[in-house]
């Protein structure tokens, strides 16, 4: 994953840890201060929230763990690889899109960030600049061409 991606995760778990946690904690006891738990609907939902919670930290602890981090402003070259922004126009409409390769985990198509796994980037790895790549889309194939790959 990129460093950007890894500092997110950082951010979300801490996020969880310092306000979340502490959140519910306080709302589960006020729950149990209205007394019967059997009956207790917002004692019940604030403890699927702490489930939901705990077992989101312990995903992305996990996912922090194994992470390997690369520092994507330190890659070089012309051909497409993780990391890569790639600016493309599709053939048949003309239109210009720009797409950063990045980890399953930080993806983001409305911000332009796609997955290293997805069709797209798949088709996109190993091409360089001025390439034609076709790529299976639910719509129909599309094809577009590179105009620029960098690494910012």
């Amino acid at each position: 994953m990129t460093a950007s991606g890894y500092k997110a995760l950082e951010e979300e778990v801490n996020e969880l840890k310092a306000v979340e946690r502490p959140a519910i904690i306080k709302m589960i006891a006020e729950a149990r201060a209205h007394g019967d738990l059997s009956e207790n609907a917002e004692y019940h939902a604030a403890k699927e929230r702490q489930a939901f919670i705990e077992g989101r930290v312990i995903e992305l602890e996990d996912l922090i763990g194994r992470a390997e981090v690369i520092d994507v402003s330190r890659l070089s070259g012309a051909t497409v690889k993780f990391g890569a922004t790639v600016t493309l126009v599709d053939e048949d409409t003309d239109q210009k899109r720009k797409y950063q390769i990045v980890g399953d985990h930080e993806s983001d198509a409305k911000s332009g960030r796609i997955s290293i796994s997805s069709p797209i980037a798949r088709a996109l790895i190993g091409k360089a600049k001025g390439d034609t790549v076709e790529v299976a889309a639910p719509g129909g194939a599309r094809s577009y061409e590179i105009l620029k790959v960098e690494f910012v």
